[in-house]
């Protein structure tokens, strides 16, 4: 019974643990998290950390962690057009999709990415602690991370579990 306690007790940790790009660079709290699922299939599980005592606090980072495999080809067109659902004309999009093929991986289930937010300087990205890139367009950060965070969310269940607060 004290394993089976001591082995929840390490996976609770860990799924609160600060995502490695995160360590060192801010004064980071978790915030809210939730699952992204489409026709009941868990895509992935995200977590909103912000620097500072609110989601509005710059920066803010949205952990990525897969529940499945996800090719690169199918992160950028699922970016790419909800973005285009937000507002984002075609030319920011033809802008942006070359550097989004750069930042984004294959991502296979289990692994994770970490999108930072620096609102007016662009977005950094990480897949499985490594750097990946950099998007150096504030217009590109409010879109991209808009998908999860944006009152017109496509999902907003997530966004709701994502902006809520900790311990309410």
């Amino acid at each position: 019974m004290k394993r089976i306690l001591i082995l929840l007790a390490f996976v609770a940790s860990s799924a609160l643990a600060m995502p490695d790009p995160l360590r060192g660079t801010a004064d980071w709290q978790r915030w809210g998290s939730g699952e992204m699922r489409w026709f009941g299939l868990s895509l992935y599980r995200a977590t909103l950390w912000v620097a500072g005592s609110t989601p509005a606090s710059d920066p803010l980072a949205l952990v990525l962690e897969y529940r499945r495999d996800i090719p690169r080809e199918r992160l950028v067109d699922s970016s790419l057009d909800e973005m285009r659902r937000l507002g984002a004309s075609e030319a920011q999009l033809r802008r942006w999709e070359p550097e989004l093929r750069r930042v984004f991986p294959d991502v296979r289930e289990g692994e994770t990415i970490v999108g930072v937010n620096y609102r007016e300087r662009g977005a950094a990205f990480f897949h499985q602690g490594t750097a990946t890139g950099e998007i150096g367009d504030g217009e590109f950060a409010r879109f991209f991370f808009g998908i999860w965070l944006d009152p017109e969310s496509r999902s907003p269940s997530l966004r709701t579990a994502l902006l809520k607060k900790p311990g309410t």
